[in-house]
């Protein structure tokens, strides 16, 4: 690695909004990237890390003013350098080929009309001006290069039908074939399992050392920073709190902010009934000490709150069939031999072809009252069919579904409708998940509507005030639309719309994986929280097995849609016996 500076932000002031009501998100914020390094970038959601890269790519969204600041670009041949900000002429001279970019979602950043090969190919001609027959030969090499398989099919699919980290690794080989300076890696590995997430990672690394290209990796995963990056950057709230080499991020932070992310993370190692929050660290929480904030979860005084001991409007008025006394015990739901499949359609020279694809094969457990079961395995190993399953949104193959004791697929009509009341379900994206038409009010409202029609206006209003001080949202949301919302307070909304029934069974998929590590922390003690008030079992799918960790009773480990491993986190995590627990354990970066 060289010392030779390749970009300097110089005091950005950035903001969204009118020029006397500016909204500020970048407040005087300063770094370098030296020639071949990586620089780690590191914050919470809304910090201005990506905001950060925008700047750095000239592609800030309509609504953005900069009215302070440079972004120096240093120049290979001479060594002079350029303000990136002095003209539109500027930033397409350098982005693409000098200065390339990974988006965190794969699937809104490419094309969908056009295949992976075509787009890739399109730069290449677009840059290098290579002939077609040359670009295309390129293309290949390089698809080759980022260690994808079946490369014909590949080079011929539209992004739909790639997986997660089939897509990110052609966002890799296009930003990477023209061999840029400097690449900008956004959350790129975010919402991957961790066994793509370690190939990814490690491919990033090579081509890297390779090519001697600089990155910018912009991540609140601080175990990919710790394990990649040369120097990090904390930034809160627009500015550099902190800055140093790797070992920032390892133990030697100073600043409370930093070591507050660090220890918001759960740990695998070990397990915890409370994890820390950046309110313990900041003094916002009666339990600003972290060690007894980690030690002490009895003491609920902090920023998740003091909890209503249940929702006496619900909780008084649900039906009968299949109630559950609280703090009962013994089995909630039964499966028994489930499996999974999926009828597709192949149209090849006009032929149509039925292929069965199994997702889920022969699978049996036992979920007891009150207690969580944890789920892991890779993207494809058939968690998420499973879990559509269980919420009663797809019908298995065979199998049995009993909800105490009852089958699932054997009731009627009126019975159904009080099993979907009883197993509820939060999703991975919530703003995808909640309608954007509709208010905060008006979506706690509805399942109201639906399941308890005998409640009257007033009770209704009483228990969405209740179910949301459970999640600790103010009462001044409910006039306010899902797009107005955080994603933190977004995945709130979708705990309240699933929790206001007072189900049985709350199915969590994915439901955290896209959160910073603070909101994360917040929003897993809030399910703990929650669920030792309500005594709701819970199905928690997850690809972080740390988390995992933190939030179950019991753990089971999928692939090739078949329950490969089952115990305790403890025993699973710490003292795994099948093979493939060992590789989703090994490729998990600690730090």
């Amino acid at each position: 690695m060289t010392e030779s500076v390749l970009l300097e932000l110089d005091n950005i002031h950035l903001g969204f909004g009118r020029a006397d009501t500016v909204r500020p998100v970048l407040e005087g914020l300063s770094l370098s990237v030296r020639a071949g390094e990586i620089m780690g970038l590191v914050g919470e959601s809304g910090s201005g890390k990506s905001m950060t890269a925008l700047t750095v790519m000239g592609l800030l969204p309509a609504g953005a003013q900069l009215w302070q600041g440079n972004v120096w670009w240093h120049n290979a041949t001479d060594g002079s350098r350029t303000n990136l900000l002095a003209t539109g002429d500027s930033y397409r001279a350098v982005r693409g080929r000098q200065i390339g970019m990974i988006f965190q979602e794969p699937m809104t950043s490419l094309n969908p009309v056009f295949t992976c090969g075509y787009q890739i190919e399109e730069s290449v001609r677009q840059h290098l001006g290579l002939r077609a027959a040359e670009a295309s030969a390129y293309t290949y090499e390089w698809l080759e290069k980022v260690k994808l398989r079946d490369l014909h099919r590949v080079y011929n699919s539209y992004p739909h039908q790639l997986s997660g980290g089939q897509r990110q690794r052609v966002m890799i080989a296009m930003a990477m074939c023209l061999q840029p300076r400097l690449l900008i890696s956004d959350e790129s590995t975010t919402a991957l399992d961790v066994t793509v997430q370690a190939a990814v990672l490690e491919l990033m690394q090579q081509l890297q050392q390779e090519t001697h290209t600089a990155i910018l990796l912009i991540s609140h995963d601080l175990g990919v920073i710790g394990q990649l990056a040369d120097r990090v950057c904390v930034v809160r709230a627009g500015k550099i709190v902190e800055s140093g080499d790797r070992s920032l991020v390892g133990g030697g932070a100073r600043h409370p902010y930093t070591r507050g992310l660090i220890a918001c993370r759960p740990p695998l190692r070990r397990s915890l009934d409370r994890l820390p929050t950046l309110a313990d660290f900041l003094g916002e929480s009666a339990n600003h000490n972290p060690a007894i904030a980690a030690q002490a979860p009895e003491d609920q005084s902090g920023v998740s709150g003091t909890l209503p001991g249940h929702n006496p409007v619900v909780a008084v008025s649900r039906p009968a069939t299949g109630d559950l006394p609280e703090g009962a015990s013994g089995p909630l739901m039964d499966i028994r031999n489930l499996s999974i499949a999926y009828s597709s359609r192949r149209s090849w020279w006009g032929l149509v072809k039925k292929e069965a694809v199994t997702a889920v094969e022969g699978v049996s457990f036992v979920v007891e009252k009150g207690r969580s079961i944890g789920l892991v395995g890779e993207s494809g190993s058939g968690k998420s069919s499973l879990a559509r399953a269980l919420a009663g949104l797809s019908r298995p193959s065979r199998g049995q579904v009993l909800l105490s004791g009852q089958d699932m697929y054997a009731m009627g009509a009126a019975a159904l409708q009080t099993y979907r009341r009883q197993v509820q379900m939060v999703f991975q994206d919530p703003y995808a998940s909640l309608n954007p038409a509709l208010t905060v009010a008006e979506m706690l409202h509805e399942p109201l509507r639906q399941h308890f029609s005998h409640l009257q206006k007033e009770e209704r209003e009483e228990a969405v005030r209740l179910m949301l001080q459970q999640v600790q949202l103010e009462q001044d949301v409910l006039d306010r639309y899902p797009g107005a919302f955080s994603g933190g307070q977004r995945q709130r909304l979708g705990i309240a719309r699933a929790l206001i029934c007072r189900p049985a069974m709350l199915i969590c998929d994915e439901a955290v994986s896209a959160l910073d590590v603070s909101v994360q922390a917040q929003v897993l003690n809030l399910l703990k929280e929650l669920q030792q008030q309500q005594q709701f079992s819970m199905l928690f799918i997850s690809h972080d097995l740390s988390v995992i960790r933190f939030i179950s009773d019991e753990l089971l480990v999928m692939q090739h849609g078949r329950i490969v491993e089952r115990g305790s986190p403890a025993d699973v995590l710490d003292r795994p016996a099948h093979a493939y627990t060992k590789q989703l354990i090994s490729a998990v970066l600690e730090i």
